[in-house]
């Protein structure tokens, strides 16, 4: 997708190239990258960097079960049948949720909002969020990093317009109110490390319960 305007910043594609990211925040940065050429160009880039670092780091001896332990983890992989590979969304998000956005079981949590919640490890949450067209998420806030790509539709907030393929990164500095623009609804991938801060009380009330 050309036509991609807000990417990932090098601390977030460095972080990824590291493997130091929390597991949402890898699934974030591995389905924008198969969106986004400049962004995948860069991020081999660091790759080749990794690559050039481990070549000059001193050798250690490995266990000797080192090799039978590293295969049983890739045996548990799962695999991916012909018929699956082509699917409507890219395909490091077609691994948590299966081919088609159809196959979502969508949670709602107020004003039409609708959310999916994705297994991950703890560190970090991920979520998909179907936002009707014209619909707004409550104003907010965050406590920690919140990271958004569009993957259908399109929203804009207070700092800019996100359309498919964009990504946003939100730290404690932004307040925003996401609202989906006219036209068509808007599905977005998300991931955060900490609780949102919701500027009205029944966000706040629900929060707990909503894992947001």
């Amino acid at each position: 997708m050309n036509d991609i305007k807000h990417h990932l910043n090098d601390e977030l594609l460095l972080g990824y190239s590291a493997g130091a990211l929390p597991e949402a925040f890898n699934l974030i940065v591995a389905t924008h990258l198969e969106m986004c050429d400049k962004c995948r160009a860069a991020a081999q880039a660091f790759d080749s960097v990794g690559g050039v670092l481990l070549d000059e780091t001193a050798k250690v001896s490995m266990s000797k079960d080192a090799l039978p332990k590293t295969l049983a983890l890739i045996s548990k992989v799962p695999k991916r049948k012909d018929s699956e590979q082509k699917t409507e969304i890219p395909n490091p998000l077609a691994a948590y949720v299966g081919s088609s956005l159809d196959n979502i079981k969508w949670r709602p949590i107020g004003m039409g909002v609708r959310q999916a919640v994705l297994k991950t490890s703890k560190s970090a949450t991920a979520r998909l969020l179907y936002i009707p067209a014209g619909s707004v998420v409550p104003d907010h806030g965050h406590r920690g990093t919140e990271l958004t790509l569009v993957l259908k539709g399109a929203f804009s907030d207070e700092t800019a317009k996100f359309t498919v393929g964009d990504i946003e990164m939100a730290d404690q500095s932004i307040e925003h109110t996401p609202t989906a623009e006219i036209g068509e609804d808007c599905i977005c991938l998300t991931a955060t490390d900490a609780p949102l801060r919701f500027n009205s009380w029944f966000p706040r009330l629900a929060q707990r319960f909503l894992r947001i």
